[in-house]
């Protein structure tokens, strides 16, 4: 390991640095995080973790487990969920996740809301793609996923949002043992242009912060000079902002009073957490626009699935948005997806979505549903039609009660509708382990 990284983190940690070191041979902490708005009431025989309440340690890999593919949990490094738990959202809050691939923020962040609404910005497109997945396998309906860079969000949503998480693009010296390459590009060079784009995305985050709003800003490295240096430029920069205590018990003291450091040693990989308060300043409202309506067929098939109508709609040329939540205006941004995206209308008929089958909002609504078996699960998703008894037309396959995709039905076999992009591969197999 590069000796002038270790000789930092001996500055830094200079009594516990046999203990540091140590940690470096043990294998990472792995986490698993339930998804109170799916499953409401686990009964699990794992450990807690102590940085948020719906969190758990784990000892293996439950990425083909049917719960997750259900969207039930979301498997994400323990001590990732720090950030999100400081921020303290409330349920009627908008909120900001500025940087928001892969989406484990993201969708601990909706978990909490309610009548509230998410924007989850990402300004790599390929991660982009990579968030927008994660929140349909959630069921995150209250949601805009974007792709754009954080200065152009500025002139659309500006003072906009109660509570913005600035989750920072770094050097990530505290997942090196998950990324190689983290170890592979380190060097001061790199941790300094590191911090010069961390001060660029907080004066956009600046902007969009509504009067008396608070954002937490966070990272996954050690080094000094992105955390508590940008934070002390940033409260220099901006003198109407201050570091406010974040109320946790878990990790250690940074080196600015109000922030939080969290160690190997600590029972997480290597995070920095800041919770900050703008003192005033003016607040506007996300600019809505107006419902679209929609045709005799769609609204046939919602009565059909559901048994109402869901209150707003958005069209995109066949293409039909659904959500209990005004939809914003984007013209100028590029909107990967708000709401549900229920299907589209082809010819004389409605071929719905796989996401309008994974809306956590709606687990217990969907009429036309069937509960398939383990062996009939892993058939599923690996693209096979299944012989099963059932109700005629489009329905939602279940593990337990809980929808993970779904298919049409001749009353006897179910063909199956699940996307290419998230079918098992040929050689894997559905996980069978409980939790």
């Amino acid at each position: 390991m590069n000796p002038d990284f270790l000789n930092r983190i001996q500055s830094y940690i200079p009594n516990e640095m046999d203990d540091f070191l140590s940690s470096l041979d043990r294998p990472m902490y792995r986490g698993l995080r339930v998804n109170p708005q799916k499953w409401k009431k686990p009964k699990l025989s794992l450990k807690r973790a102590p940085f948020s309440e719906n969190e758990y340690y784990v000892d293996e890999a439950l990425g083909n487990h049917p719960y997750h593919l259900a969207g039930l949990f979301y498997l994400q490094e323990p001590s990732a969920s720090s950030a999100v738990e400081i921020l303290d959202v409330q349920p009627d809050d908008v909120v900001l996740d500025l940087c928001a691939a892969p989406g484990g923020k993201s969708t601990q962040i909706a978990s909490k809301l309610d009548t509230g609404f998410l924007v989850a910005n990402e300004y790599d497109s390929k991660r982009a793609r990579i968030l927008l997945s994660n929140m349909e396998r959630m069921g995150i309906e209250h949601m805009m996923v974007l792709n754009n860079d954080p200065s152009q969000l500025v002139t659309k949503f500006a003072r906009c949002f109660d509570r913005i998480l600035v989750d920072a693009p770094c050097s990530g010296e505290g997942m090196m043992k998950k990324h190689d390459e983290a170890m592979d590009q380190w060097s001061v060079e790199h941790i300094q242009f590191c911090a010069k784009r961390q001060k660029q995305i907080l004066e956009s985050a600046y902007q969009l912060l509504k009067g008396n709003g608070t954002m937490v800003y966070s990272t996954c490295t050690y080094a000094k000079e992105e955390n508590e240096d940008v934070i002390q430029w940033f409260l220099d920069t901006y003198p109407d902002m201050e570091l406010i205590d974040p109320g946790v018990s878990f990790g250690r003291s940074g080196f600015i009073k109000n922030t939080i450091r969290i160690f190997p040693m600590d029972k997480g990989e290597g995070h920095f957490v800041a919770k900050l308060h703008k003192k005033s300043g003016a607040t506007n409202r996300l600019p809505v626009q107006k419902s679209m309506p929609i045709d005799a067929i769609t609204k046939e098939f919602f009565i059909e699935q559901l048994g109402f109508v869901p209150k707003y709609h958005e069209m995109q040329k066949d293409k039909i948005y659904v959500m209990d939540h005004s939809f914003i205006q984007t013209k100028g941004l590029h909107c990967l997806r708000q709401g549900i995206f229920a299907g589209e209308r082809i010819k004389k008929r409605f071929e719905p979505a796989h996401a309008f089958y994974m809306n956590a909002k709606w687990i217990d609504t969907y009429k036309n549903r069937t509960n398939l078996s383990l062996d009939e699960i892993d058939a599923f998703m690996h693209g096979l039609e299944i012989e099963h008894p059932s109700q005629k037309g489009y329905i939602a396959v279940c593990v337990d009660g809980y929808p993970f995709g779904f298919g049409k039905s001749d009353g006897k076999h179910i063909k199956n509708k699940i996307p290419k992009g998230l079918r098992l591969l040929p050689n894997s197999h559905i996980k069978r382990r409980c939790l």
